[in-house]
């Protein structure tokens, strides 16, 4: 049988549907491409996606004119936190919370005469899977920790995918080395909320990084980790590492106290800026994303413009900007004094012009020196792209000899087309 799978949402949503892919194939299944016809298709979904239900039924409407006949599966955290509300789209067979996906074989063999739906309670999910992409053969994204026990008031994550929990540390390097031993260059450790890493034996993050350190022959990223969780330990680890690369991606949510207390984040401004300081002092030329979101309740346009500012004095080379949106069951939701969309839109239009010239300045700023690049496999306009260590994007002439094989670069000049892009000569200095 022909199988489709579709992804919303985050890396560690890739990362699973990977792993389900890997397991459906070994029972026999065939994948294909979302948009070619298909027996089953299977929708993995995001909470924090904010027209989740309409992307839902799109999609769902998209692949049933391919084939009426079609089962549809619907996985993920949407359908974690609303199976009432996707068993009612119509050609939907099957919803599955974020326990029940890994068993998705075994649903996927029963006759669906109607709509079923099989979801356990946010307190029930406390079995931690581990998965990983292999789809991509210069990177790979690890899945090592899931869950979340904070209590941020906008946020649905702790309802949909249950409390922190994570793998064993050994598990993690055993898999680090399999993955490694695909041929995959770099892997981006991955998790709801990683750096709350924590084992029986009283590990924690840093300890896992300590170990992952030790190896070699690979490079390592890690994804969005809270700035709290960020210890001068880890900072150290990864000034000296010939592993860790120097990119952290770090929430702030908001440049204002008043706000972020509103948020219920576990850091005020002053934390968030020493800690980039102190990133800054210890990592030359490290590359650090921050993630922020406009238009929380009670957000005046003072209170926004203390965040712009507050960006603007830091030393940071990108944002994602998010537009707040309600969630149900959450505090934010009753919280007075809503933002109107169109102020909205226009506070996310100022700051991704903020990002914009953020980056054009980091990258500046790596003109002219040499960097490491992983080069990937896609080709545009006879060009390819790859990655330095810091993040920046490069493009050069293509080669097929550069697919997934890293070189030293030198940095001549930001493309002309897009700010975004750094061109780049190999050097002949030996990889």
């Amino acid at each position: 049988m022909n199988i489709a799978f579709y992804t919303l949402g985050c890396k560690l949503n890739f990362s699973e549907t990977s792993h389900l892919i890997n397991d459906v194939k070994k029972h026999g299944y065939k994948e294909v491409s979302f948009k070619e016809h298909a027996d089953i298709y299977v929708i993995n979904t995001c909470s924090v996606t904010e027209n989740a239900n309409s992307e839902c039924k799109y999609l769902v409407r998209k692949v049933l004119r391919k084939n009426p006949n079609a089962k549809v599966v619907v996985i993920g955290c949407y359908a974690q936190l609303k199976p009432l509300e996707i068993s009612k789209i119509q050609g939907v067979s099957l919803v599955l919370g974020n326990n029940e996906k890994f068993k998705l074989i075994q649903y996927l063999k029963r006759d669906n005469k109607e709509v079923e739906i099989f979801r356990k309670k946010p307190s029930e999910l406390i079995e931690f899977k581990s998965s990983y992409s292999s789809s991509n053969r210069t990177r790979s994204f690890l899945k090592v920790q899931d869950g979340c026990s904070y209590k941020c008031s906008f946020c649905t994550i702790p309802m949909a995918r249950g409390r922190s929990r994570n793998d064993k540390i050994g598990n993690i390097i055993q898999r680090i080395k399999k993955i490694r031993e695909s041929g995959v260059k770099e892997i981006v450790l991955t998790g709801i909320n990683i750096g709350d890493f924590k084992t029986e034996k009283n590990e924690n993050f840093f300890d896992l990084l300590k170990e992952i350190d030790k190896l070699k022959n690979i490079r390592i990223r890690i994804s969005s980790i809270e700035p709290n969780l960020i210890s001068d330990k880890i900072i150290d680890l990864i000034s000296k590492s010939n592993v860790f690369v120097p990119h952290f991606h770090i929430p702030l949510q908001s440049g204002s106290d008043k706000i972020l207390n509103k948020m219920k984040r576990r850091y005020l401004s002053k934390y968030y800026s020493d800690l980039i300081k102190k990133i800054n002092s210890k990592i030359k030329n490290v590359c650090i994303g921050v993630d922020v979101i406009v238009g929380f309740p009670g957000e005046s346009e003072t209170l926004f413009n203390e965040t712009v500012d507050f960006i603007k004095s830091m030393n940071v080379s990108y944002l994602h900007v998010f537009s707040f949106s309600e969630r149900e069951n959450t505090p934010a939701k009753q919280m007075n004094n809503k933002v109107p969309i169109e102020i909205k839109k226009y506070r996310s239009k100022v700051l991704r012009n903020l990002s914009e010239k953020k980056k054009r300045f980091f990258y500046q700023k790596n003109i002219g020196k040499i960097k490491k690049v992983l080069f990937e496999n896609d080709v545009v306009d006879g060009h390819i792209f790859g990655y330095t260590e810091n993040y920046i994007k490069v493009k050069y002439q293509y080669d097929s000899e550069l697919i997934n094989k890293v070189k030293k670069i030198k940095l001549i000049k930001i493309d002309n087309e897009n700010s975004s892009i750094a061109k780049g000569e190999i050097t002949n200095i030996k990889s």
